[in-house]
């Protein structure tokens, strides 16, 4: 499983901008952290365990498309009404992984759990070891 990095685009709205324009925009202003991971493989499957302080299982988007596991949180942060001075922001996070065809992506399951996000990506039958039995001829 490769580390998988691809920016985010927001839809164009209009028409390509002539000279003189402004172009619009093609990027997302939102800035995000890439969280750390360990991953680590069992003899059934591959674990992701990503921490994930702050975001609540509501607010994680986790989707396989192409083969590319994204994982995106928002973490939920309301700042009281009376602020004297802000520096606290909260950013999400966001990080791709590149699975390959050992991962049987129809079973993949996920738990979050204190802000510690664990997905499960179990093995393909076909890439489980197996042993052969020898026979007595």
């Amino acid at each position: 499983m490769a580390e998988k990095t691809a920016a985010l685009t927001v839809e164009n709205q209009g028409s390509a901008a002539t000279a003189g324009e402004q172009s619009l925009a093609t990027r997302d202003e939102t800035r995000y952290l890439a969280p750390p991971v360990d991953i680590y493989e069992t003899e059934d499957a591959l674990v992701v365990v990503a921490d994930l302080p702050g975001v609540n299982k509501d607010s994680i988007d986790i989707r396989v498309e192409d083969s590319i596991l994204t994982i995106k949180g928002r973490a939920d942060y309301s700042a009281p009404a009376n602020i004297l001075r802000g520096e606290f922001t909260l950013q999400g996070y966001y990080r791709q992984f590149q699975l390959t065809d050992d991962v049987d992506q129809s079973k993949i399951s996920a738990e979050s759990k204190n802000g510690v996000l664990t997905i499960r990506l179990p093995k393909a039958e076909k890439s489980r070891p197996r042993q052969i039995k020898v026979k007595l001829g």
